[in-house]
């Protein structure tokens, strides 16, 4: 179970054929493994919350080799919306006397409850080999139906013998495709290996004459070791631009970072290296279950993972990354009566991170470069404690490589739950009731933006932005730091009821309401900073967490600066109808409304790097009132506030409301056909855009008013509507196949929707097209346009072929031929999408800010999509903004390039002896290797960094941002015993 190459846990996996029904997990690996699956034909159905579901017709076997499932993710709101489905736990295995008891729907989501289902028998062979390659413990104890595992097992005792299993995946540079080259220059391909080697063992803990009736076990153990490759590719000064004179000191040593050029015959980039970034990564897993009487059952696992990874750039600066996690669950089931069973649940996790930038505690570059340091004596320098060491970061408005590094940081969080339930069968009705309550940890060693970062875009010199480089001015500073140490705490609620309803044989109804909670963020130490507002944004004032009377408006908060939000009831309705008695026709409809209680942890993050109690400031050069310099570039310049971020104090928390309607039919041929239609409706979204805040070539309306900050509301709303229609052929003759094509349109005039995520100030760059700060404060509704995730059309085509089956393909074959030929096992998927949206942006500062990101062009009547040179949009298309007025040009208003990929598998089960099976798997992505981009450039600076000069000189607008990777084959070897 795969995402773009990477293991995905959690996904449900369900295996139909007719009344029959089981169940599975994937692990952290994303392995799964049905126990005591029988042969035959059976309908395999994966969901995962946060991605589409994917449905598959397979032949079950004894030698069948694993199939390895590709998933997509879905848009961004359908995301908010499935990752707040019901958290019912699962359903307890009865006993024999409970067999007829209904089964549920609707199978919760382990990773959402601490009360997980109880594991298979550990011992079982097909569990422990699952947990490899081919997948995780089977869950097919959660059905009401199951089977004791004795049933029909004449041999002495009910246990199932110790069993174990060997993997090896190997991927070798040889095998792989050179990465793809945007300069055009053939770069030396690098060599590397990729090695995955697991081992799993499992079974009864039996002692004798100690304890001779113990707890099944299983443990695995995972090790990693793996390279990838990639080319970076970059513009980077020339000769010519390294020898201007005058040249100020600390320009020249941060000039002295960039490699020199060496690609000729560009028009475009003149710089391209090879990188290889590692990765070791080892993971331990081990589970107990045990049966305590005829009533209760005790089961729990552990899980630890750690990963060292080391990651370079197009400078050469290697960081490295260090995680460690952990996750305990421990759960208990009592089972009352034949209708009455009791889960308790509780889990403990935690995940530490530490991030070490290529210059700490090695070399103070801001500081031999001449830039001041942050001291009582030199207020406005950068901070250079040693961990903070290296360079500002650069941008440059016309495209030559950003300079950038990473930021040191030691994140520790935690997360303790504990999810009580009740679960009744009373006549035809399933009810479960059931709460469940999380404290979460999150403490923080970091700061935002210590060494600071500075923008060019030539509106200094007049000339261009490498001009004002050399001369040492930037156009706008940025910087954030101090309370390095952040311990926020939080707490979520929840308690919901479910009515599983079989009304008919025919009509089932799934009822049910859930109220959920996240309470706001608290620091520990009380060290959070809103600004109290007046009306109109008048003026502002700091207000404290840790006195939280606001000095203007005499208002009191709450510590956490934001009031609570306790309106999260959340009804739910799901239907399954036959309409027609003996069709096969079948409707699905459901409705329901989900909340998103994760929306306060960037905003304590902000809060908590602010004046008094930190340095944050966001400022423009001005030769009048704020001279900045290379050297001292971090001047708190009136009205430029102290503070570069607030939110409003009764911000409410985001939801959706979803419906969808599926008809599900046969066809003639072994065909099947379903249609989807699907609903969404956000309300609350996150907006945010820049106070008092006016166009270029305009005067300041209000000079009195405060400027630089960003403020975020919850205004934002947002609307996706998509229809699909699915043909598959059920398998026949070893062939099956699915054909899915979706049409679908997202609008949102959201920060977190639309531009992905909050854009800090000066963080632009390349491929930062998609600025989430709104460009009018006063026009928000200007805002409202395409989804970023709004892909219009897209096509998912999957087949499977399993050779030896059918009259007609070779199942009567024997001998060597029919040994060489059978059981070989093709699976393939074909992925094709029309682009993302983009939006384009004009890289000036918004005036008196030190912002950029936030302007867009004007639109001119040229066709924006040109492919000329190298390039797929044209910069005729766009003008700069008129004096006075903002641009014309609409957010994600640029279609992004397709999408494409056909992946492609081969597997077999080869029989060494009665007891060992050797799989093999050769697994290619990107087979036909062709290139995808993953965006465009869409970002344009003046033509001579005079912003009333309407041209717009755009060295790289409309080339491609980053390809995807190119073809690569991995190996798998998988011995089971």
């Amino acid at each position: 179970m795969t995402f773009n190459g990477l293991p995905v846990p959690g996904a449900t996996i369900t295996a139909t054929q007719g009344s029959k029904k089981f169940v599975a997990i994937s692990n952290e690996q994303g392995n799964y493994a049905f126990a005591d699956l029988p042969d035959g034909s059976w309908k395999i159905e994966v969901e995962m919350s946060c991605f589409s579901p994917v449905e598959q017709d397979v032949t079950i076997s004894s030698n069948m080799p694993s199939i390895k499932w590709e998933l997509k993710m879905l848009p961004l709101d359908q995301i908010i919306a499935q990752t707040k489905i019901i958290k019912a736990p699962p359903v307890p295995p009865p006993s024999p006397s409970a067999a007829a008891a209904p089964g549920k729907i609707d199978a919760p989501k382990p990773a959402e409850n601490a009360v997980l289902p109880k594991p298979a028998d550990s011992s079982n062979q097909q569990s422990s080999d699952g947990f490899l390659v081919n997948g995780s413990v089977n869950n097919a104890a959660t059905s009401q139906f199951t089977l004791a595992q004795a049933f029909g097992n004449t041999r002495k005792g009910s246990k199932s013998l110790y069993t174990g299993g060997l993997v090896l995946i190997l991927d070798n540079s040889a095998l792989d495709a050179r990465p793809y080259s945007l300069s055009g220059l053939d770069t030396p391909k690098s060599a590397y290996n990729t090695i995955t080697a697991g081992l799993t063992f499992g079974g009864p803990l039996n002692i004798p004459h100690l304890m001779p009736r113990g707890p099944n076990f299983f443990v695995a153990y995972q090790l990693t070791r793996s390279t990838t490759a990639t080319t970076d590719t970059g513009l980077v000064p020339t000769a010519d631009q390294r020898g201007a004179t005058p040249i100020d000191p600390v320009a020249q040593a941060l000039l002295a970072l960039y490699p020199l050029p060496n690609v000729a015959g560009s028009s475009l980039y003149n710089y391209q290296i090879p990188v290889l970034n590692n990765s070791h990564q080892d993971a331990l897993q081990t589970r107990l279950d045990k049966s305590i009487g005829h009533r209760d059952e005790v089961y729990g696992s552990f899980a630890f993972q750690s990963i060292r990874a080391d990651g370079s750039n197009l400078f050469g600066f290697l960081d490295t990354t260090d995680t460690l996690g952990i996750n305990t669950t421990l759960n208990w089931q009592h089972r009352f009566n034949h209708s009455l069973y009791l889960n308790t649940g509780f889990r403990f996790s935690r995940l530490r991170t530490q991030v070490t930038p290529y210059f700490a505690n090695r070399t103070n570059i801001s500081g031999l470069a001449g830039i001041s340091a942050n001291t009582p004596a030199t207020p406005y320098g950068n901070n250079q404690d040693p961990t903070n060491w290296g360079p500002p970061s650069l941008t440059f408005s016309s495209g030559i490589a950003s300079l950038t590094d990473a930021q040191s940081s030691f994140n520790r969080n935690r997360t303790d739950g504990i999810a009580p339930s009740l679960e009744w069968y009373r006549g035809h009705h399933n009810f479960t009731f059931g709460t469940d309550f999380r404290r979460q940890e999150f403490n923080y060693l970091s700061q935002q933006n210590p060494r600071g970062s500075y923008t060019f875009t030539g509106a200094v010199t007049g000339v261009s932005d490498f001009a004002d480089f050399v001369a040492g001015i930037p156009d706008t500073s940025q910087i954030a730091f101090g309370n390095a140490d952040k311990y926020f705490r939080q707490s979520v609620y929840a308690i919901y009821a479910t009515d599983d309803w079989r009304i008919r044989p025919d009509l089932t109804l799934n009822v049910g309401v859930r109220w959920e909670y996240g309470a706001p963020i608290t620091e520990l130490k009380g060290r959070l900073v809103n600004l109290d507002v007046a009306s109109g944004f008048s003026a502002v004032a700091p207000v404290l967490g840790s006195s939280p009377t606001g000095p203007l408006t005499g208002q009191s908060y709450p510590t956490s600066l934001i009031r609570p939000d306790k309106s999260g009831v959340e009804p739910r309705l799901g239907l399954s109808w036959r309409p027609i008695p003996g069709s096969s026709m079948v409707v699905r409809a459901g409705y329901g409304i989900y909340q998103d209680t994760s929306v306060y942890t960037g905003t304590a993050l902000q809060l908590a790097q602010q004046a008094p109690l930190s340095t944050s400031l966001n400022v423009q050069y001005n030769s009048a009132t704020c001279r900045l310099s290379l050297a001292n570039g971090f001047i708190p310049c009136p009205p430029t506030t102290e503070d570069s971020f607030a939110v409003d104090p009764n911000f409410r928390v985001g939801y959706a409301q979803t419906w969808q309607v599926a008809v599900q039919r046969d066809l003639p041929a072994a065909l099947q056909m379903t249609a989807t239609y699907l609903g969404i409706k956000g309300a609350h979204g996150v907006q945010e855009f820049l106070p008092n805040t006016y166009p270029i070539g305009t005067v300041n309306p209000c000079p009195s008013c405060p400027l630089g900050f960003v403020y975020r509301t919850s205004n934002g709303s947002s609307t996706r509507q998509a229809g699909s229609i699915q043909l598959r052929r059920r398998l026949r003759s070893g062939f099956t196949a699915s054909l899915q094509y979706t049409f679908s349109k997202s609008i949102d005039d959201d920060s977190v929707l639309g531009g992905q995520g909050p854009v800090a100030a000066g963080a632009v760059s390349q491929a930062a097209a998609n600025a989430s700060i709104a460009q009018n404060w006063l026009d928000l509704d200007a805002e409202r346009g395409l989804s970023t995730f709004d892909q219009r059309h897209l096509l998912n085509a999957t087949f499977q072929y399993t050779t030896g089956m059918g009259l007609g393909g070779g199942t009567l074959l024997t001998g060597w031929r029919g040994r060489a030929f059978k059981e070989w096992t093709v699976v393939g998927q074909i992925v094709a999408g029309s682009g993302l949206p983009e939006t384009p942006i004009y890289l000036a500062a918004v005036p008196g800010t030190g912002v950029t990101g936030s302007i867009r062009p004007d639109r001119s009547s040229e066709p924006i999509h040109v492919a000329t040179g190298g390039r797929f949009l044209n910069p005729a298309a766009y003008t700069a903004p008129q004096p006075g007025q903002w641009g014309d040009a609409g957010r994600d208003s640029i279609t992004g390039p397709g999408e494409f990929t056909f992946n492609l598998s081969l597997a077999r089960t080869f029989r060494v002896t009665k007891r060992y099976n050797l799989d093999i798997r050769v697994d290619s992505t990107n087979l036909l290797n062709h290139v995808v981009f993953s965006s465009w450039n869409t970002i344009l600076n003046p033509a001579t960094g005079a912003v009333s000069n309407p041209a717009l000189s755009s060295p790289l607008f409309g080339t491609p941002t980053s390809p995807n990777p190119m073809r690569s084959l991995q190996t798998t070897a998988r011995l089971r015993f």
